[in-house]
């Protein structure tokens, strides 16, 4: 008997599995192949690279220039090259108020905003691959590949500076000198403590990815914000109001490398991350599955 093409349709309805539409590991390999993918991942590893033939080329600081850096950040300057754990800390903490991101903001709100503008993403829901597991798939392989950028900045300047400098004490500007072993237990909680603080960056580029088909409006919108944040929050005048901006607990990583760690506004910090992005990460799911795609 011959099947019918109805037949052969519903046969194929009846074996279609949405888990089984758009995986993340062919996500992951999609988003591989892009340029921009690979020239952040390449810029992460080149970072240190460049700050440590600049301290090769620069020798080191003296009371006067030291002195102008001022607070903490200035005094890690000045720690940078007595050892590779301090190295790294100096990358992430000369990478975390700009650098870091901007590179979690292209890979967040690049995501769906670069699709529509290509036109490809009515295709991939026609493949179909339901609103909410794409959304949901492009959301994590953004999320893995800004771990994989901070990660690998960290991951090579503490490699970078412990073959220059030597494995040393992880020295801070506010307490005694920190055993290699607890050293790298702190870098650690740095590391886990930025890349919590970093998830509003990533919900409100991934809302913008969500909101506009023009990659470069996601991505640039959500550091401006950003930016904007980190001056208001410079603003005294606005008393209590600062505690509820994002970028209000951003540097209470600094509690880290006291004795003993200071975690008041470490758990403050994650808190408010944690729910600026759960909302903003709503706020997208909300409008992507509700939306008419045309592009």
């Amino acid at each position: 008997m011959t099947t019918t093409a109805n037949e052969r349709g519903l046969s194929a309805a009846a074996h279609y599995r949405p888990s089984a539409t758009l995986s993340i590991g062919a996500e992951i390999r999609r988003q591989a192949s892009r340029r921009r993918t690979q020239l952040a991942l390449g810029f992460m590893v080149l970072l240190p690279l460049i700050v440590l033939v600049a301290f090769e080329f620069g020798g080191t600081s003296n009371d006067d220039d030291s002195s102008n850096g001022g607070g903490a950040f200035g005094s890690l300057v000045d720690l940078a090259t007595s050892g590779g754990l301090n190295f790294a800390l100096f990358c992430l903490a000369v990478s975390a108020g700009f650098l870091l991101v901007v590179v979690v903001a292209l890979f967040c709100g690049d995501t769906v905003a670069s699709e529509a503008s290509w036109g490809s993403l009515r295709y991939l829901l026609a493949i179909p691959v339901p609103r909410a597991r794409l959304l949901g798939v492009k959301l994590i392989v953004a999320l893995l590949y800004s771990l994989a950028a901070l990660v690998t900045l960290a991951g090579v300047a503490l490699v970078a500076g412990t073959l220059r400098y030597g494995w040393h004490p992880l020295g801070s500007t506010i307490a005694a000198e920190i055993p290699p072993g607890q050293g790298v237990l702190r870098l650690l909680i740095i590391l886990a403590y930025l890349a919590v603080t970093l998830l509003v960056v990533a919900g409100l580029a991934f809302l913008l990815s969500v909101l506009t088909d023009a990659a470069l409006g996601a991505v640039g919108g959500a550091v401006l914000l950003w930016i904007l944040s980190s001056i208001l929050d410079q603003i005294t005048a606005l008393g209590s109001i600062r505690n509820v901006l994002p970028t209000h607990f951003s540097d209470a990583w600094l509690g880290v490398l006291s004795t003993p760690i200071q975690t008041d506004d470490i758990v403050k910090g994650a808190i408010s991350a944690v729910c600026y992005a759960t909302v903003f990460w709503g706020l997208a799911f909300w409008r992507f599955t509700r939306k008419d795609i045309t592009s």
